[in-house]
């Protein structure tokens, strides 16, 4: 195969006219053309590398590895740097071989990380453990490039014994660490950086990025669905682009529809930012940093690379992974492959009188208490503010404590998928802006029992049991009958992925999130959430401050500990 067309060298930060030679899925050769001849002229495309996003949970997009590969190469993805951490916390090291084997179905350069942190902490219940042994084990393999995000950042700073023997592992095979610690700034960020954490992604404001870059760790900017931090931190690239790269985290499959990592190399072009920078951070420090098999538009590289329009808009014309092209013109050339789902899911249906809460039982857990803490979600961020409101305003005349739309504060619960008789945990959450109705998710980092926020008891319970009469999904209800007013989402694969293609369950979720937000009206909301769900899904991550709701009870993310007397 021979393409002609302009080649952005990004290393050597040239551009000129090549004809690139294919053979056996690698580049054969590169010849690079005269300028200004009647065959030159004619050109008009670019070639360079493949995006890469340096962190994703290919789980966030709901979609199976074999079905996300024909999403993302559309848009000029090659490759991902994918942390199976939701799928273990649920299935345990067969979800990590689930994902690994459906990823090597497709032409499409999927490279895991081994989670270390399953279960993200001992405050919640999981479906599965990953021990150390099992970390070893991971480790050896050659295809698990790295050791996933460390989470339990504290355990870290505490040189905990088990902890520091995952990071270890990761050592003893040469390969690197990522970070997670949102926040961590001054000795403890250089302690934690100095057990052999590499990279963050957590950073969202430049003081934190930059504290973090001057002890020798690389940052990765963030834009997923829910958490954005590009905005914060893009500025620092053009003085720190050998040591910044982009990610999604975490995607929705309707976003995914719209773009991935080329809109952030289009957003960052606009601002301004030498090109080369931005495809440096884009596409080759991630392949140098987890060591990962990706062509790098080299002679005897794999013919892993894109072809674009321009390099402004970089719409993506044509994408190619070992030589062969899977992606023209937004057609994709990735067939379908058979995929059987797996799953960890044991609960019985809900009655509305689980979410009930007496004040008389809550005062008895804390004596002299006069208010409630109270969660506020933040539009675009993971992080959660505390609040305080007074218990009167939460009780009814009948003594339960319950929503009040007038405060914009509504009734949340976390229930245990994997227990059928475990007790229901409750707290309260301000900002949804629900008016009626509930909504409710077993994707819920990192655990993925069912979180659910809804306006009354009964709202609450029939969101809930919409999900686990699926064995898993996403759902909202009016609170009404009507069938058309109860809406779910399936996800059969671990209670978090679909079977179906991306672009229908993208359009499923596109639908079910606009009729969520049809609920969401409350006049006194003073920001709208853009992604409900998504939002909904973190507010179970207890390793993200401040207060979050785990099946156990509120948590103190910023303590590590439970908030007294909201401990199941």
């Amino acid at each position: 195969m021979i393409i002609r067309t302009n080649l952005v060298n990004i290393a050597e930060k040239t551009i000129f006219p090549a004809q690139i030679t294919i053979n056996n899925g690698k580049i054969h050769s590169i010849e690079k053309l005269e300028k200004n001849t009647d065959s030159t002229k004619e050109i008009k495309s670019y070639a360079l590398c493949g995006f890469v996003d340096a962190h994703i949970h290919i789980e966030s997009s709901m979609l199976v590895p074999s079905k996300f590969a024909q999403m993302a190469v559309v848009h000029g993805t090659v490759a991902t740097v994918s942390d199976p951490h939701e799928i273990a916390n649920v299935m345990g090291m067969e979800g990590v071989e689930f994902m690994v084997n459906d990823g090597n179905k497709v032409p499409f350069n999927f490279f895991f990380g081994a989670p270390s942190c399953v279960p993200a902490t001992s405050f919640e219940t999981a479906g599965a453990t990953i021990s150390v042994e099992n970390i070893e084990k991971l480790m050896s393999q050659p295809h698990i490039k790295y050791l996933s995000e460390m989470m339990n950042y504290p355990a870290v700073l505490a040189r905990n014994k088990e902890v520091m023997a995952k990071i270890a592992a990761a050592k003893k095979y040469g390969k690197p660490t990522d970070g997670h610690a949102p926040g961590l700034r001054g000795e403890d960020a250089k302690k934690y950086i100095e057990a052999g954490i590499s990279t963050d992604h957590e950073c969202f404001t430049a003081e934190e990025a930059l504290d973090k870059l001057k002890y020798g760790m690389k940052i990765i900017i963030r834009e997923g669905s829910a958490a954005k931090n590009f905005d914060a931190l893009i500025g620092l690239l053009p003085e720190y682009y050998e040591k910044m790269m982009f990610c999604s985290d975490d995607k929705h499959p309707d976003d995914l529809i719209e773009g991935h990592i080329n809109l952030l190399v289009k957003r960052a072009i606009k601002l301004g930012i030498d090109k080369f920078k931005v495809l440096q951070a884009a596409c080759t420090n991630p392949v140098e940093h987890y060591n990962l098999e990706v062509g790098q538009l080299k002679e005897g590289d794999k013919a892993d690379f894109i072809i674009v329009k321009d390099l402004e808009n970089f719409e993506v014309l044509e994408t190619y992974i070992n030589g062969e092209i899977v992606a023209k013109n937004g057609e994709v050339f990735i067939k379908n492959v058979e995929t059987t789902a797996i799953n960890h899911f044991d609960v019985q249906p809900k009655k509305a009188s689980d979410f009930e809460v007496k004040r008389a039982k809550v005062t008895a857990n804390n004596k002299g208490m006069t208010q409630i803490p109270v969660i506020e979600a933040l539009d675009g961020q993971l992080i959660t503010n505390p609040v305080f409101v007074e218990i009167d305003d939460l009780t009814d005349k009948n003594g339960n404590l319950v929503s009040n739309l007038e405060k914009d504060i509504l009734k949340m619960a976390v229930v245990n998928r994997y227990t059928s008789d475990a007790p229901v945990a409750i707290s309260f959450i301000k900002n949804f802006g629900l008016e009626k109705g509930a909504i409710a998710s077993c994707v819920a980092h990192d655990s993925h029992n069912i979180v659910a926020v809804g306006v009354t008891d009964e709202d609450l319970m029939k969101a809930v049991n919409l999900v686990i009469r699926e064995k898993g999904g996403v759902s909202a209800t009016s609170g009404d009958d009507e069938e058309n007013q109860n809406q779910v989402l399936p996800l059969p694969v671990a209670g978090i992925m679909s079977l179906e293609s991306g672009k229908i369950v993208g359009e499923k979720y596109a639908q079910i999130d606009k009729f969520a937000k049809t609920l969401m009206t409350n006049p006194i909301t003073t920001k709208k959430l853009l992604a409900p769900f998504m939002t909904l899904s973190f507010m179970a991550l207890l390793v993200i401050p401040s207060l979050k709701l785990s099946d156990k009870g509120l948590f103190d993310g910023s303590k590590f500990e439970f908030v007294k007397g909201w401990q199941v």
